[in-house]
């Protein structure tokens, strides 16, 4: 079984379920709204209700917020022990920056995409894309 870090984003829709269906599947799987250290993950809004109208140097300075340091050292512990990642789509940055840091690792890494966005060249860097439930559990053999 392996070792999962989900990346994706809290707008998408699918990830519960892909976490349970992997959970379920028996593989352990670090899940970034229900992070060990407790809590419902983070949120910039945990920081300061209007950090989406932030300039540059407010976001500067929230990277260095407590609550910021904590989920990224939780993250990035759970990056260090996962063997593969899932990127489940659609989804932003930190997601897509989580997948190119595990495959700069030599992890494997598989974009699943249960909705059809636009296509991606570069997710040939992964070692799987895949659009189903079935595959996605395959792809994880």
């Amino acid at each position: 079984m392996a070792r999962i870090y989900v990346a994706s984003s809290w707008r998408n829709r699918y990830y519960p379920e892909v976490v349970k269906m992997l959970l379920d599947a028996g593989h352990e799987v670090y899940d970034f709204r229900n992070p060990p250290h407790g809590g419902n993950g983070f949120r910039w809004t945990d920081i300061d209700p209007d950090a989406f109208q932030w300039v540059f140097d407010q976001y500067a300075e929230g990277l260095h917020h407590p609550l910021a340091e904590r989920q990224f050292a939780a993250d990035l512990e759970a990056l260090e022990w996962a063997d593969t990642c899932v990127l489940v789509l659609p989804c932003g940055r930190s997601a897509h920056t989580e997948a190119g840091w595990m495959a700069g690792a030599g992890r494997r890494v598989i974009a699943y995409i249960p909705e059809m966005v636009e296509p991606e060249l570069m997710y040939k860097l992964f070692d799987a894309v895949v659009g189903t439930p079935a595959d996605l559990l395959a792809a994880l053999v």
